[in-house]
């Protein structure tokens, strides 16, 4: 596929949404809508066998989701993955991670949006006060036993695709260790 043109079609500080004019191998064309959002880090905070959630407002749904700590930093789009695992951290949880491992990258939606997600492992943790952002005023953060987080996604009460997705790489982690 070719890109023969783009037009901007909205934009905030979050997102720009434009409309491509493409080419196909055809000899077709047609358009492509893409949302451009800056890439995010996710982290799984683990403590023995003890994971980190929040729960938030989340706007588009109209409900409150239990999820791992994830965001972007817009102000901030080439700040190095890692670091910004380690805001999203600090500024959801207040927790500080003596160890970060990455675990993988997550595609969000890649019919439609070019954002992408580093996942990571966050160990040897230590507590620590909260640095949310306005939008995160209502965000509670707890500690769940992992079978609680299973059940909890298996009876749908954990919806979120990233989260249940960086579960994923969390056990295919597991399962390489010697």
């Amino acid at each position: 596929m070719e890109t023969l043109g783009s037009r901007e079609v909205y934009a905030n500080q979050w997102m720009v949404v434009r409309e491509d004019a493409i080419g196909r191998a055809d000899g077709t064309t047609g358009i492509y809508g893409v949302v451009d959002k800056p890439d995010f880090a996710l982290v799984i905070p683990m403590d023995g066998e003890r994971l980190r959630l929040v729960e938030q407002f989340r706007y588009p749904l109209g409900l409150r989701r239990w999820e791992f700590p994830q965001g972007t930093a817009p102000e901030r789009a080439e700040l190095d993955p890692a670091a910004l695992a380690e805001r999203e951290l600090r500024e959801e949880t207040g927790l500080r991670a003596g160890r970060f491992v990455q675990l993988g990258v997550l595609d969000v939606a890649p019919g439609m949006s070019s954002q992408r997600g580093r996942v990571f492992l966050a160990t040897q943790l230590t507590e620590g006060f909260h640095e949310r952002e306005p939008e995160e005023q209502d965000m509670r953060s707890a500690w769940f036993p992992r079978g609680e987080f299973e059940a909890m996604v298996a009876r749908g009460e954990i919806t979120d695709a990233q989260s249940i997705a960086a579960y994923t790489l969390l056990l295919l982690h597991e399962n390489a260790q010697p």
